[in-house]
């Protein structure tokens, strides 16, 4: 683990918090005394999301695929 001052975490703070993320533990220290900790948050990526959260809160139209054809078909051959 890693102590450093208060000014030399402000001079390098993003590659303290680079070194953090990666997973080291950095101590951030006023007058040689530990006063804050800088760490890597906990990550979401190893959990999978669950399917099928949203069935049942909205309904997709039969004809969602073919929804306004005429109109696209316009702006393609006006180039609106």
């Amino acid at each position: 683990m890693q102590t450093i001052n208060i000014h030399e975490a402000k001079t390098h703070l993003s590659r303290f918090v680079d070194q953090a993320a990666a997973g080291e533990e950095i101590l951030i220290a006023r007058a040689g005394k530990p006063v804050a900790r800088l760490v890597a948050l906990a990550s979401d990526k190893g959990s999978p999301r669950k399917l099928g959260q949203g069935k049942g809160r909205f309904t997709i139209p039969d004809n969602f695929d073919r929804l306004h054809d005429e109109a696209i078909q316009r702006m393609f051959e006006s180039g609106e």
